[in-house]
């Protein structure tokens, strides 16, 4: 189970006819209370979906009742009519389950620039409220109605030492970039938490999670991660313990991403390590995750630790302080670059596992940071090229 293990929210997942290949397309996660907490992040990305320009008005008195989802068509740049359609959905649903359209967050992911079919939306969202239930059934068709290229559902929880329980759906499999990584995300909780530390606690989570995933540098019109708060449990938790909670799911949901990212072969995790500072650390991670031929060097099972301190090398002194010839890199726990120059052999590294692990040292101070990106294979660029749905 997911979002309805938590008290107090019953979800469902169905084919409503936005896709022509008749898979379930359409989600719905409602909070039956008592609370009615909510809180998002969105993406930064200046141009934004309808369903972002909806849902962050909506969100913004801390409160809703419900999430529609549905995937085959991202609703962005399709202007006012476009947004238009959004409200329309809230404001059916909100009728259908006789709460305000203000309560009805709304969610979209898919091809940009093409209007949704709103008939069978609409009345997919009607047969929606009908199936409502909690249990295995209800998060697995929920989470699967939201998938696009992903090739596995995505899903996590997390149970508290005081019985309150954290739960999550997400979808994604291509164009992973902060700010949030390309990303539908739906957290639930039981706790009796406000809508001031729900949000604390959300920023903070996706900051070191969501944030750190970057796949592709291709950042989505759409993102959206939302957590809903029910209250049904009647146990309040302090800041820190529903921060980790939140963490722990978005930091599973995340690794999830990256696991299922489009075309991919290894799982790659960027750590910096001896920053100046966490900013530095990470804008050195993240120009190694996004180079190319980094990325290609890894599909290629090539450890070229020549590549990675070329990438590391492009972040400007005034953003990470370093001096190369401090610098030392490790693939798969092998170092092969100590002081900026060749040291242990590279064909030590074994580059088989899915997982490949690149430690850079900059030897400037504390801080540290990391990114988790994948390979660049054949198979990405044939699914991308050929993207419609």
């Amino acid at each position: 189970m997911s979002i309805t293990r938590p008290l107090g929210f019953r979800a469902a997942g169905l084919a409503a006819g936005i896709k022509a290949n008749g898979r379930r397309d359409l989600a719905l996660v409602v909070n039956d209370g008592p609370r009615d907490t909510a809180a998002a992040v969105f993406t930064s990305n200046r141009v934004q979906a309808a369903p972002v320009l909806w849902s962050r008005q909506a969100v913004a008195d801390g409160r809703a009742r419900a999430v529609v989802l549905n995937s085959g068509g991202a609703n962005a740049c399709t202007g006012p009519e476009g947004f238009a359609d959004t409200h329309r959905t809230a404001e059916h649903l909100a009728g259908a389950l006789d709460v305000s359209a203000q309560d009805v967050l709304v969610c979209s992911t898919g091809l940009i620039g093409e209007r949704l079919p709103m008939e069978p939306l609409l009345a997919g969202a009607s047969a929606a409220v009908d199936a409502l239930d909690a249990g295995e059934q209800a998060d697995a068709t929920a989470a699967q109605a939201i998938m696009t290229t992903d090739t596995v559902p995505k899903t996590a929880e997390v149970v508290l030492p005081s019985g309150v329980v954290v739960g999550g759906i997400a979808k994604g499999a291509g164009m992973l970039a902060p700010q949030l990584a390309t990303m539908l995300v739906v957290l639930t909780t039981d706790a009796d938490v406000d809508a001031a530390t729900a949000q604390e606690a959300l920023a903070a989570a996706t900051r070191t999670t969501f944030d750190r995933v970057d796949s592709d540098a291709c950042m989505s019109t759409n993102d959206t991660v939302i957590l809903l708060a029910s209250g049904a449990s009647g146990t309040a938790v302090d800041a820190a313990e529903l921060g980790e909670a939140v963490r722990a799911v978005s930091a599973d949901l995340a690794r999830q991403l990256v696991a299922d990212a489009e075309g991919a072969s290894h799982d790659v995790h960027v750590v910096v390590r001896s920053a100046s500072s966490e900013d530095a650390a990470l804008a050195v991670a993240r120009e190694i995750a996004r180079s190319s031929l980094v990325k290609t060097a890894i599909f290629g099972n090539d450890p070229n630790w020549g590549r990675i301190v070329s990438a590391a090398g492009c972040v400007p002194e005034a953003v990470a302080p370093f001096d190369v010839t401090d610098l030392s890199v490790s693939v798969n726990g092998v170092e092969v670059c100590r002081g900026g120059g060749a040291h242990r052999d590279r064909s030590e590294v074994d580059m088989t596992p899915r997982e490949t692990v690149i430690e850079v040292d900059l030897g400037a101070g504390a801080a540290e940071a990391d990114i988790w990106t994948n390979d660049l294979t054949h198979a990405y660029v044939e699914e991308n090229s050929a993207y419609s749905s």
